[in-house]
């Protein structure tokens, strides 16, 4: 007798090598695969303009990155909420400063760091958080920066305007193999139903880019794990134990199985690494 649903998905063909150059860019559950692709011994970038939640906010990153345009001080925003800090509506508010010339340093040398390591990178992984998009003035924006909701618009991207970003992003990079996964982490201010079908959105999408792989994160979590254990506190991030199923399940469908001794060492040194012992009181 079987008690749950195991997700099986097809290996990918071109699986993730340790000799690969690996960007990842999406929701904060590509910095959790980043973080564990780290410590596993991949060479990678993770999310230099921060977290980005939409695929509009992924391809407005992408554009950046094929470009050679800097950041200047018109992509300087005042925040909101007597922050008192600057950032850009491309950026996540991590990367806010106390002026526009530290925040256009720090800016500018992480985007001359991403754009070298993007054009030679042979591998991305784009995670798709939401379907849902603020606008400002007509121009879709990363993040709102705490400021006055009534500065901006809000709607969902319908499956066509999603799929379009998608396609953009790797047709127009076929020197590169891109992995599609939708994060299960739910964003539940509108409500279960309109994340439900932000999500839908989001998998109509990633289904119409042929081009791409695809990695089960949402349906695992949502099939396989359908238990409230596999959640953290908030009830809404996967729990520790759920982040290592899903890893577990990457590496078995898309990563290369000779090269899984050497991940697993890489991943102890990182443990080791990592680990402080406390110092003996003298």
């Amino acid at each position: 007798m079987k008690f749950w649903t195991q997700v099986s998905f097809p290996p990918l063909e071109d699986p993730f090598l340790l000799s690969d150059r690996v960007m990842l860019l999406g929701s904060c559950f590509a910095d959790s695969v980043g973080e564990r692709m780290a410590a596993a011994g991949f060479n990678t970038i993770v999310n230099p303009f921060g977290t980005l939640y939409n695929p509009a906010s992924l391809l407005g990153a992408v554009r950046r990155l094929d470009s050679e345009s800097l950041f200047g001080p018109s992509d300087c925003i005042e925040m909101g909420a007597g922050a008192n800090k600057i950032c850009s509506f491309e950026h996540h508010t991590s990367f806010a400063r106390s002026s526009t010339e530290v925040f256009l340093e720090n800016a500018n040398a992480k985007l001359l760091e991403a754009r070298d390591f993007w054009k030679r990178c042979n591998k991305v992984i784009l995670t798709l958080g939401t379907s849902f998009v603020w606008y400002f003035k007509g121009i879709p924006v990363a993040n709102c920066l705490k400021r006055p909701s009534c500065e901006f618009t809000r709607r969902m991207l319908s499956v066509e305007e999603s799929a379009k970003c998608l396609n953009e992003i790797v047709e127009s990079h076929p020197e590169k193999s891109f992995l599609l996964t939708v994060s299960p982490i739910r964003h539940l201010g509108d409500g279960a139903h309109a994340n439900s079908l932000s999500k839908a959105s989001l998998l109509l999408a990633c289904n119409e880019c042929k081009r791409a792989g695809y990695f089960p994160a949402f349906e695992i979590l949502n099939d396989e794990l359908r238990d409230y254990r596999f959640y953290a506190d908030d009830l809404v991030h996967p729990s520790a134990m759920a982040v290592e199923r899903i890893w577990e399940l990457f590496l078995d469908g898309c990563t290369k199985g000779s090269e899984r001794a050497a991940i697993e060492a890489n991943e102890k040194a990182a443990r080791r690494e990592a680990h402080r012992p406390l110092l003996k009181e003298e």
